[in-house]
Order: C-alpha cells, then structure tokens, then sequence
C-alpha cells in the first residue's frame, strides 16, 4: 500500500503540461500585424496632406504590392491660381536694373575721366541720359560733326553697346536765332541729332533699330536762358537710354503706327 501511494505522486508529475516561458507564438504574430497595420495608416496619413496626384499613384501602388489590381478611383483636384501683380509702367525689377544701368555708365566716364565732355543723369525712373556739349561735337551753327569729336563719339557708342537699352538722340539749341544760316534753331537741333546717327551708322557702332533721332530747338531748355553761360548749357545733344522692354517696344509700335507717311 504504501509503494502505490509513493509511485502515484510521480506519475502525477510526469503527466504534468510544461508551457514555454514568454508570451505566446500568436500572440507576436498579431502584435507584428497590428504594427504593420499602423505604419501603413500612418504613411496612408502622412501622404493625405500632400498634392492628390501622388496621393492617388502612391495609393495604387500600394494596392499593386498587395495584389489588387483595382483601377484607381478619380480625384477631383484644382489647381491653385495666385492673382498677378497689379501691372504698373515701372516695375521694381526695372528700376533696378535702371538703376544699375547708371551707376555703371557713371563709373565708365569716371575711369576714363570724361566727366567735363560727357554729364550723365536719371530723367526719370527708366531713363538714363547722357549730355554733351555742342562745342565739343560741333562748331557754332553747323550741323557737321567736327573731327576732333569722333573719339567721344566712339566712346559713347561703346558704353552704350552692350546694354540693353534703346538710343534716343535729342538735338537743342538756346534762344539766340541762328546767325549767319538759313536754318532756325528746331532745323539745327534735328541736323545735329541725324548727323550723330549718321556717324553711328556708317561707323557700324550701333545698329540702327536701336537708335532714334528728334530735335527739339529751343524749347526744352536744361536751364533758363539767362547769360552766356546758361545758353551754353542749353545747346546740347542728349544721349536718351531707355530699357529695351517690352512695354516700351509697344509703345514704339503704336507711335510709328500713327505717325503719318
């Protein structure tokens, strides 16, 4: 009796279950589903605040690596128009560059020290203009460009060259009748200004579709005429630089349009 009550307990822990330490095998497969399953919502999340085009693709081809071949569904996305700029005559883009422009010409005429043969100045926001005296180009009332002139000439031409602005060349005269001449003072100031163009054409210096000639005579004086002195300001060829844009270029077109023939 007493050897069957010795040998049942032995049994007993023989036929006892032995579970393995940790947690159990499916438990690690639903956590690693439940894991992956909130890294896709998250990307799925991240990706819904970016451009709907690449949301869609990104979408399909996730459907693509998950064996759904499913056509993706149409989205409905706009493209968003920001509203111009009002249009001004001046942009800053263009003031700037103009403003540029003439610190670059004033530095040219320092470093060659042509500042007592040729004044530059800003007219207004778009126009740079260089002044030169009648008596350094020509010789009291004459239009013919005096010999001595043709290196300032040149110059100017060469300062004016590689810059993106169109030439206008205005003639003036002072008060005083022209003495000794048929010519009045409107006729001298548009010999003048052609004669300037002529030399810039023939001597290839600048092409003739950025160049222009006007005079004016009398009657835009750079001071009043009071003495010699100011009269001698006052007779003058004006160098006109103005940006090469397209606003200007149709204002061109319409002028030339409605002079008449």
């Amino acid at each position: 009796m007493s050897e069957e009550q010795t040998q049942q307990p032995e049994e007993q822990k023989e036929t006892k279950c032995e579970c393995a330490a940790g947690a159990p095998a499916w438990m690690v497969t639903y956590s690693d589903l439940v894991t992956l399953l909130l890294t896709f919502f998250v990307l799925l999340l991240s990706m819904a605040s970016m451009d709907p085009v690449k949301f869609t693709e990104a979408s399909s081809s996730i459907k693509d690596a998950f064996g759904i071949h499913a056509a993706p569904s149409h989205i409905e996305y706009a493209i968003p128009v920001l509203p111009s700029p009002p249009i001004t005559q001046f942009s800053p883009i263009e003031l700037q560059k103009s403003k540029e422009m003439y610190e670059k010409i004033k530095a040219q005429i320092d470093t060659l020290r042509l500042s007592d043969e040729i004044g530059v100045l800003r007219r207004d926001d778009n126009s740079i203009v260089l002044r030169v005296k009648d008596k350094i180009l020509f010789k009291p009332g004459q239009a013919t460009i005096s010999p001595k002139s043709y290196p300032t000439l040149r110059t100017v031409a060469e300062i004016i060259r590689p810059l993106p602005m169109d030439l206008r060349i205005e003639g003036h005269t002072d008060d005083r009748p022209v003495s000794k001449s048929s010519f009045g003072n409107w006729e001298l100031s548009v010999d003048r200004a052609v004669s300037v163009l002529r030399f810039f054409t023939r001597g290839d210096l600048l092409p003739l579709d950025r160049m222009s000639a006007i005079g004016y005579g009398k009657s835009r004086p750079a001071v009043p005429n009071r003495d010699e002195a100011t009269r001698a300001l006052n007779r003058r060829v004006d160098f006109v630089l103005r940006l090469n844009t397209s606003e200007a270029r149709q204002a061109a077109s319409a002028t030339k349009k409605s002079m008449p023939l």
